[in-house]
C-alpha cells in the first residue's frame, strides 16, 4: 500500500512515504494532527497523540529528510541536517527513533520554519 502524507510547517509544504511498519500505522490511522514544531539543531519535533515502543529497527542515526517518532517524548520528528548529537554533516537523535519513512521534497527548506510554528499532517488523496 501507497501511503503518502502531506507536512506543512510554516511556509513550508512537502509530501512524504510513509513506510509499512507498526508505528508508521498507528500515525496513518491517527491523521491529520497538529502541533507546533520545536527546533533541535536542524530537527523539527512536536509531541502527537501516538502511544509506542520503540522497534526493533529503532536507531539514532538518521538520514537527511528521514520522518520518524521519538518514543520517549511522543513526538513526531523531521530530521532536515545536523543535531545537537551530530558528530558530521548527518542527522542524529537525541535517542533511538521508529523511522516513518522519507520527505520527497528538498528537506533544507526546513530550515526557514521558526520554532513554534504549525505544524500539520495529514494524508494526501
Amino acid at each position: 500500500m501507497d501511503r503518502e502524507i502531506n507536512i506543512t510547517a510554516g511556509d513550508v509544504q512537502t509530501r512524504a512515504r510513509l513506510l509499512e511498519t507498526p508505528t508508521a500505522d498507528l500515525l496513518w490511522s491517527a491523521l491529520p494532527v497538529t502541533g507546533r514544531a520545536s527546533l533541535w539543531g536542524e530537527e523539527i519535533y512536536f509531541e502527537i497523540p501516538l502511544d509506542a515502543p520503540a522497534e526493533p529497527e529503532a536507531r539514532e542515526e538518521m538520514e537527511t529528510g528521514e520522518i520518524a517518532f521519538w518514543p520517549p517524548g511522543k513526538a513526531f520528528c523531521i530530521f532536515f541536517g545536523p543535531t545537537p548529537a551530530s558528530a558530521g554533516d548527518a542527522p542524529r537523535a537525541a535517542s533511538p527513533v521508529n523511522p516513518l519513512g522519507k520527505t520527497t521534497g528538498d528537506p533544507k527548506q526546513f530550515r526557514s520554519v521558526p520554532n513554534g510554528a504549525e505544524v500539520l499532517i495529514e494524508r494526501m488523496g
